[in-house]
C-alpha cells in the first residue's frame, strides 16, 4: 500500500517515545524512538510492535508516549517584516 493510500485510510505519521529498563540494571531507564504510519486512536501497528517487544526482548517496558500528526494539511504562512542577508 502506498503512503497516499494509507493516508486516505486514516493513517498518520506516528512517533512513540518508549522508556524501558535495562535487562541487567532495571532501575536505569533507556529511551527508544519508534516512528511509522499508524491509525489513531487505537494505533494497531504500534500495538503490534509493543507486543513483539514484550514477547521477544529483555528490556521491560516502563512507559510509552505517543504523538501523531497528519501529513497532508493546509500550509501555515507567516508574514516576514524584514529580510537579512549574510555573506
Amino acid at each position: 500500500m502506498t503512503d497516499m493510500a494509507r493516508h486516505l485510510k486514516g493513517y498518520r505519521l506516528t512517533t512513540a517515545e518508549i522508556l524501558y529498563g535495562l535487562p541487567d540494571f532495571p532501575a536505569i531507564l533507556q529511551t527508544y524512538i519508534w516512528q511509522g504510519m499508524d491509525q489513531p486512536p487505537h494505533f494497531p501497528v504500534l500495538g503490534k510492535f509493543l507486543r513483539f517487544w514484550e514477547r521477544e526482548l529483555d528490556g521491560r517496558l516502563h512507559s510509552v508516549r505517543v504523538a501523531s500528526a497528519k501529513l497532508v494539511r493546509p500550509a501555515a504562512f507567516r508574514w516576514v517584516r524584514g529580510n537579512l542577508t549574510l555573506h
